[in-house]
């Protein structure tokens, strides 16, 4: 039975915001800004989860507050009490395959995986780098996978069909081979364009753990038909895991937006 569960990004404006000149990405690197004073604080949104029928979440490593031990304390207590599971704590940000930051990328998103583990998430999902495909970074991305996840055994890292290193199924497919068993997949069903997106989503659908269930909205109206192919792509995969919502379209209700996917999903899904 799928996991109803939903990415903060999705609740970003729910949140706060995070207005400012810090809430940008800057240079490629996320640097922490503060939420607007009306914005849901984190710790109450397991709560506020729970009222709504969510199971799940998975956190955006920016939405965290600060990272000392009473804050993550008070977080993963809130998620415990209201009965939520922090499926994936997503770290939005690091290149592996850098040719003058990878040491460094590693590094931090060591610092970041250490938070996961301290939150107590199932999950932890990682960039797999910012380069062109090659057997060369393929290899680089690989060997600093493996290392992340052996130095971090109680938190499952994954890492996602995003960005320069996995544009296709061809990469995907590749970096799980080099990888095995240390490396899941959360397969974001938004992320890929183009003619053969549903051919190359069923390629890699039967590896995936768990999901970014990402639906388009092109203006206040969802794309169904688009939505409801990829989620049968994924059933047909034999898919079982939290479906984690994902809504950035223009309507500023973000939680009503949510609702409307999860009807899709349930059309699909049962």
């Amino acid at each position: 039975m799928t996991t109803r569960a939903v990415s903060t990004w999705s609740l970003h404006r729910t949140l706060g915001r995070f207005t400012g000149p810090d809430s940008a990405i800057n240079s490629g690197r996320f640097i922490d800004a503060e939420p607007s004073p009306d914005g849901l604080p984190l710790l109450e949104l397991p709560g506020e989860l729970k009222q709504r029928g969510y199971d799940a979440v998975q956190i955006c490593h920016f939405h965290l507050p600060p990272r000392s031990p009473t804050h993550l304390g008070e977080l993963r207590a809130a998620l415990d009490e209201s009965g939520i599971e922090l499926d994936a704590l997503l770290i939005d940000d690091g290149d592996l395959t850098s040719a003058t930051a990878a040491d460094g990328a590693e590094n931090w998103i060591g610092g970041w995986l250490d938070t996961a583990t301290a939150l107590g998430a199932r999950r932890a999902r990682v960039c797999a780098g910012r380069s062109a495909p090659t057997a060369e970074t393929l290899g680089e991305s690989a060997q600093r996978l493996v290392r992340l996840a052996a130095s971090h055994p109680d938190v499952r890292v994954v890492t996602e069909n995003w960005m320069e290193l996995l544009p296709d199924a061809n990469s995907v497919l590749a970096l799980l081979a080099a990888t095995g068993d240390s490396l899941g997949l959360m397969i974001d069903l938004g992320n890929w364009s183009g003619p053969d997106k549903y051919d190359e989503l069923a390629r890699i659908a039967s590896h995936a753990e768990t999901c970014h269930a990402k639906c388009r909205f092109p203006d206040s109206t969802p794309d169904r038909d688009d939505f409801e192919r990829a989620l049968q792509i994924l059933k047909d995969g034999g898919f079982d895991g939290p479906l984690a919502l994902i809504y950035d379209g223009p309507d500023d209700d973000e939680w009503t937006a949510l609702d409307t996917e999860f009807e899709i999903v349930q059309s699909v899904f049962g």
